[in-house]
């Protein structure tokens, strides 16, 4: 690997990587916190979902998209797709050591714990990060009394994806996915629930609408954002002026990753910003 310290290690970019275009809820937030930064982000729209694939296959997914970033020069990963973080993270930091990795699951854990005073949360993901356990492993290693419930949410990409995120559809398929847990909220006291996936934060104000008040919700994206800003500074690896530039890469439908996606950033993305790779 290239030595990435100095000045010329810092101009580096922040590599982003995610299924399909859900993380780019991700680098909203984190470009936010670090503005002067630049980041390439890789949907690897050709071979979404991961969510329902099994984990060898979204392994192997996950480092062949990592290693096309890992070519281009960045300085850092952030595995933005829950299903990859939390299926790849042990194979993709080995794979790639000694580049700093950070996964959406640790962060989200770390998140969960420090919002909940009961400790009982819930975990809204897709199939496979549910039956994988990640989340309720990373949530029980910061807090061994943790309840942790979890919940397939495979619906909630379609809507997000779609750019439906309010009315009375988006609803009545939130109460049908939330009301296993409400009951578990009128009975243990479940007071946090962990958006799972980054397509879900579109749909955060009807998901916290259905859940009450009395329940927190989590979204990743933040505690990422200062894991990102930690590492930088302490590896010495931060840039510290200037604006950042921001590359988009995607294996297939530029037009599509920019219409989906301009909902997901927030801004504007334009075909002509997308660039088509092949893994």
């Amino acid at each position: 690997m290239t030595n990435q310290t100095g000045a010329a290690g810092a101009e580096r970019p922040i590599g982003i990587f995610d299924s399909g275009v859900g993380g780019l809820t991700v680098l909203r937030t984190v470009r936010e916190r670090l503005p002067h930064e630049h980041w390439l982000y890789l949907g690897d729209t050709a071979r979404l979902p991961y969510g329902t694939k099994g984990p060898e296959t979204v392994s192997r997914y996950a480092v062949q998209a990592a290693s096309h970033l890992v070519e281009r020069g960045i300085k850092m990963l952030v595995i933005a797709c829950n299903t990859a973080s939390a299926v790849a993270m042990p194979t993709l930091t080995k794979e790639f050591a000694p580049l700093p990795v950070i996964g959406v699951v640790e962060a989200g854990a770390e998140a969960a714990v420090s919002a909940s005073r009961s400790g009982h949360i819930a975990v809204l993901a897709t199939e496979s990060t549910v039956s994988g356990g990640a989340y309720e492993r990373a949530i029980k290693a910061r807090r061994a009394d943790a309840r942790v419930f979890s919940q397939a949410c495979s619906l909630f990409v379609a809507l997000a994806e779609e750019g439906w995120s309010k009315g009375p559809l988006v609803e009545a398929v939130a109460r049908e996915y939330l009301q296993p847990l409400l009951a578990e909220k009128k009975r243990d006291g479940l007071d946090c629930l962990v958006l799972g996936c980054t397509h879900f934060p579109l749909l955060k104000e009807t998901i916290a609408h259905v859940a009450g008040p009395e329940v927190t919700l989590v979204d990743s994206s933040e505690t990422v954002a200062l894991a990102v800003e930690k590492i930088l500074r302490k590896s010495k690896l931060a840039r510290t002026a200037g604006h950042g530039d921001t590359g988009f890469l995607a294996t297939d439908g530029a037009e599509r990753f920019a219409r989906v996606g301009s909902l997901f950033l927030g801004e504007a993305i334009t075909v002509q910003d997308v660039e088509l790779v092949d893994l």
